[in-house]
């Protein structure tokens, strides 16, 4: 049976440090062709990188509300400086609440949120954060400081943050998330086509495609990057639990 309830799918911030004319791209693409609910703009990991692209955030902002998205302006994860936190006062924080536990209990806390009235976010697609820290990896990766970076992370338009090397997948999982009540399944912005990542997981919500097809073909679309799914099952975060296409 279809899923056609309220669930949203959403677009979270690019953690990387794409180029202006790269995220002018990305976005338009997004606008005019993914079929996503909501999108996240803003810088989050790294309050340098902001002067790159936040001069094109009212004109990325227009045209994703004209397309029919729902915008939020996130803030950074770690504000590692007073002068540079002001500058991002008044943006809206992400109000949705975060499904990190193992698939049990998150259905118990998805329905408990539900009954409040509450939603309920959950990363579907893309590389786990696995620390936030005020002092940056990817410049000490290539031994530089972090005041002296140069800007090497637009280097790496996939990343060497620390973030998990597969991206999670939990596409077979989608519809049982949706059925415990979550509302929204966030897809994280990597470099690789995501109007085709979201279009594979609007036809499996919609239950247009069938489950391992669409799976199938999220592995090519993802190409040589490793897909995991094991936190969302009590087990190590790298490993990718076969058996969730079951559920």
């Amino acid at each position: 049976m279809a899923v056609k309830t309220m669930t949203k799918l959403t677009l979270g911030p690019i953690a990387y440090h794409w180029s202006a004319d790269k995220r002018r791209d990305f976005y338009a693409c997004i606008a005019d062709e993914a079929p996503v609910d909501e999108v996240y703009l803003g810088e989050v990991i790294c309050s340098k990188r902001a002067p790159f692209h936040e001069a094109d955030l009212p004109a990325t902002i227009e045209r994703l509300e004209r397309a029919g998205k729902t915008v939020i302006v996130s803030t950074l994860a770690e504000r590692d400086a007073e002068p540079r936190a002001q500058g991002n006062r008044g943006h809206r924080r992400d109000g949705h609440a975060r499904n990190r536990g193992e698939q049990r209990c998150g259905a118990l806390r998805a329905r408990q949120a539900r009954d409040l009235g509450l939603g309920l976010e959950v990363q579907v697609l893309g590389r786990a954060s696995l620390a936030v820290s005020a002092r940056c990896y990817h410049a000490r990766a290539h031994c530089r400081t972090k005041d002296n970076c140069q800007f090497i992370c637009e280097d790496d338009p996939d990343g060497i943050q620390t973030q998990s090397e597969s991206y999670i997948d939990l596409l077979p999982e989608a519809r049982r998330l949706v059925a415990d009540g979550v509302t929204h399944l966030r897809l994280m912005p990597q470099d690789v086509d995501m109007v085709a990542v979201a279009d594979v997981f609007r036809t499996v919500l919609e239950d247009r495609q069938d489950v391992a097809e669409a799976d199938a073909r999220l592995a090519v679309i993802a190409g040589g990057t490793g897909m995991s799914n094991g936190f969302n099952h009590g087990s190590a975060g790298y490993r990718r639990i076969a058996a969730a296409a079951a559920g």
